[in-house]
This record gives C-alpha cells, structure tokens and sequence, in this order.
C-alpha cells in the first residue's frame, strides 16, 4: 500500500478534478459535492504518509520509481522526507478548506472553479515529492495553467493583466531551471535523478551558473526582492481561494526548490552566494514591511507582509545553521495557516462589503464579535506572538541567525517590530473603534461555513504555536542530513 499512497495523493485529485470538469456547470450543487468528496478523499490519502513516517532516517520513504521514458533515463520517481512530508499535507488540507470556503462564493462556472483547484492540488503535491528532474519541472510548470485560469477568469478588473504578469514572470524563471537540469543531466552520465545530481562532482563556475538559474526560479516564485512585483497585483485581482492557495502554497514552492536543488546540488556556490541571498532577505524583511504599512487595500497588505515572512524563510536557509533552516520549515508550514486565514478573513468582509479598502470599515467589532476574535488571533500569529504558529518560526530562525551573525540577527528582529506596525494598524483601523459607515451596522457575523474553516485554521496556529515538537520531529533529521551535505565541498580535486 505504502507504494501507491504518493501517486494516490498526486492523481486522486487530477483525476477527481476531471470528474467535477465532466460534471459540468449545469450542475453546480453535484459539481460542489463531488469536489467537496474528492478533496477529503485526496486529504484521507495522506494522513498515512504522516502516521507511517520514520523520524529516525534522512533517506526518502514511500519511494515509488517506474520507467517514464526508458531512452532518456526519466523516471516516474517519486519520495517524501521530513522537508516535503509537511508541504504534501498542508496542500491536501487546505484544498478541503478551500472547497468548503468557496461554496456559495463562486456562482459562475462552478465545475470548472472546483476542478481547477483539485487539479492543481495533484500538481503541486507532484511538485513536493517529485525525485526526477523532468517530473519535477512538468509539475512545477503545470501548476501553472489552473492558478492562471483561476486569476483570469474568476478575478478582478484587472485580473487579465495580473494573469499575464504572473504566468510572464514564473515561467521565464523557470526557463533558466530547464537549462540547469539539462546541463546536470549530460554532467551527471545522463541521469535526470535529483538524488543522483546531490553527488555529482562541480567545479565553482558550473555551480555558480547553476544557482544563478535556479535562483531566478526560485526567488520570482517566493517571490524576493525585486521580482516580487507580480505578487501583490496577483493578490488583488485574485478571488479568495486563488489568494488562499497562492499564498500558502505556492509561495513555498520556490523556498523549496532551494532546500531540495540549490543548497544540496551546488553547496560550494550557496556558500559563496550566501552574502547576496542574506541580503535581499534582509531587504525584504525590512524594506517590504514599510512599504505593507501605506497600503490601502487589506489585500495588498497582507500580499506585500508574505513577501517580508517568506524573507525570514531565505534568511534561515542561507546562514546554514540547522535550527535556522528548522525555523525556516516551521515559518513556511506557519505562514500556510495564517496567510490563509489572513486572505479567507478578508474575503469574509469582502463579501458582505465588497470593498477592501481599509478605510470603508471600522468598528466591525462591534457587529461581528466572533469574527473578530478569530482575526485578531491570525493577526497575532502574523505578529509572531508567543503562543501562536508565528512565533515559532521566526524565533528559530533569529536564534539560529544569532549563532552566526548577530547583526543579521538584529536586523531581522527588527521585521517583527515593523510586521507588528502594519498588521496592528490594519485591524486598528478595520475592526476596533466606533461604527463610522451605515453598511458596517448592518454586518452579520459568521455562519456555520465560516465558522468552521477558520476554527479550522485558528486550532492548527495555536496547535504548531502551543505544541511544536510533533512537527520539529519530522524535520529534524532531515535537516541535519541536509546541514551535512551543505559543508561537504564538491568542487572535483
């Protein structure tokens, strides 16, 4: 069974999706119920991967290899371990939320909404537990098409722009990887296996050239500064399950592809580059924090404060401390609860106001006490206090920073002054104070629906915020493996 659970978690949802498609949007309650069922079902898929884990190795488990294209050495090669197991899991439970979110949300083209999401669910999971090269880059790419069907068709006004901006820069980055992978499959004796490519010997030019082509990838789909421009915009344009997914997930992918290519494939090169990458980490936390307190759309907001989360997550990874890389895990899986509930929370104002502009609120406190409460505890959590999931990352990764530099460690500390400034100041101005506009009065509270998914997400950021060591176990080992491959040079005596 346990051979089968990744390809399961990968097609149950593609295959599920095509079934929604074939349901068409003439049926939208049956297309909503059967998308509904198959995301549980891809979810229920996964749990194994977590109940069977074996914390104690660094290899990969629930190995799956069969011949793809025999002539060419690509192989259907699929593994978990503890870096990818938690990515797998949050996109299968988030998936569900989304669905369930979405219910009255989306009128139009309901079936075809469903089963973009579903699809792009097995194509992200591909992307998490993908072992060869060319399976890897068909996921990464494929992902793709959904999330910009999803922006340009059920978005915002200027959702044809954003899409375009989006699909520009993530695949032209990732043009660049091809050549990389193509360049390490002649280097490596024709493998396209990723393990393979971990020990394969690099002189410093090659691996320098490499980097530079997956940083590109990588750093537009974080996205770093300065290709970070795309995201807000996608933000905006985006409905709030696209936000949801865009934020939690996708945004992973590209801090990903740095743990499982750059730093093991090209150590030498990730060290010599660590000085950039630290800095444009440090520019994002600070730099993008201050531009997220001007905002006026809580939507751009929230966009531009992942920019300044995910520069905690670059920083951790390239000061090659190992619990600075472990924070850095533990702040991506973090940010997936709360951006998500940030980015729901939003669109519950949204859809009883229809505005996002922070200044037509105010007051909603007092209409929506129980709301309220639920987003001052993301907010929190966004804030990185004690208690919640926020906090735990982003500790970790100052300590581990302090242990190496502790001025790098300073200057990140100061994004949690500045993530504290525009976050406070977006719920100060939304949601305390006295009633200032009519329609703020007439606001109801959460219904059911609501209530559950971000009761959902409340009791997964207090979870990893309260009780951390379940999810620090699976990584653990992981990173150690990865610490020690990073310090052994691979440049050919």
């Amino acid at each position: 069974m346990n051979v089968s659970l990744l390809s399961y978690s990968i097609w149950i949802p593609i295959v599920g999706g095509l079934l929604v498609l074939a349901v068409g949007d003439h049926r939208a309650a049956l297309a909503r119920w059967l998308a509904l069922i198959v995301s549980l079902l891809a979810f229920a898929v996964t749990i194994p991967l977590y109940t069977g884990f074996d914390t104690h190795t660094a290899a990969m488990q629930f190995s799956e290899r069969v011949a793809w294209i025999p002539s060419l050495n690509i192989y259907y090669h699929l593994g978990v371990d503890g870096i990818s197991l938690w990515f797998i899991l949050l996109t299968s439970f988030l998936t569900v939320l989304v669905v369930i979110s979405s219910w009255r949300n989306v009128q139009t083209r309901v079936a075809q909404f469903m089963a973009a999401f579903l699809i792009m669910e097995g194509m992200m999971i591909g992307v998490f537990c993908a072992l060869d090269a060319i399976l890897f880059y068909v996921f990464w790419e494929a992902m793709l098409i959904p999330m910009f069907l999803i922006i340009g068709v059920w978005g915002g006004p200027r959702r044809v722009y954003a899409t375009i901006k989006f699909f520009l820069y993530t695949f032209l980055g990732s043009v660049l990887m091809l050549v990389a992978l193509l360049y390490l499959y002649f280097h490596s004796g024709n493998s396209f296996d990723l393990l393979v490519y971990q020990h394969t010997p690099l002189g410093m030019t090659a691996q320098i050239l490499i980097f530079i082509a997956f940083f590109v990838a990588f750093a537009v789909k974080i996205p770093m500064w300065p290709v970070h421009t795309w995201l807000p915009d996608a933000h905006v344009e985006a409905p709030t399950a696209g936000s949801v997914v865009l934020a939690a997930i996708m945004l992973k992918m590209g801090a990903y592809g740095f743990l499982r290519l750059s730093l093991p494939i090209v150590p030498d090169a990730s060290h010599k580059l660590a000085w950039l990458m630290i800095l444009l980490s440090l520019i994002a936390i600070i730099y993008v924090a201050l531009v997220a307190i001007v905002q006026e759309d809580m939507k751009k907001l929230v966009a531009y404060s992942s920019i300044a989360h995910m520069g905690f997550v670059t920083l951790g990874f390239f000061v090659f401390d190992s619990v600075a890389i472990e924070g850095s895990i533990i702040q991506m899986l973090s940010h997936g609860f709360i951006s998500a509930a940030m980015f729901l929370c939003i669109g519950v104002l949204y859809d009883r106001m229809h505005t996002r502009n922070i200044k037509a609120y105010g007051g909603v406190a007092n209409v929506m006490p129980i709301f309220a409460a639920l987003m001052m505890l993301f907010a929190m959590g966004n804030v990185g206090l004690p208690g919640t999931s926020g906090f735990v990352g982003e500790f970790m990764v100052v300590l581990g920073t302090y242990q190496v530099n502790p001025w790098y460690a300073i200057l990140a500390a100061t994004g949690l002054i500045t993530g504290a400034s525009y976050t406070l100041w977006l719920f100060k101005r939304a949601i305390f104070g006295g009633i200032v506009h009519p329609e703020v009065a007439a606001l109801k509270d959460l219904d059911a629906r609501e209530m559950l998914v971000l009761g959902t997400l409340a009791a997964f950021t207090l979870l990893l915020g309260v009780w951390p060591a379940p999810f620090l176990d699976i990584v653990h080992t992981s990173v150690q493996h990865l610490v020690a491959q990073i310090a052994v040079s691979k440049i050919p005596a």
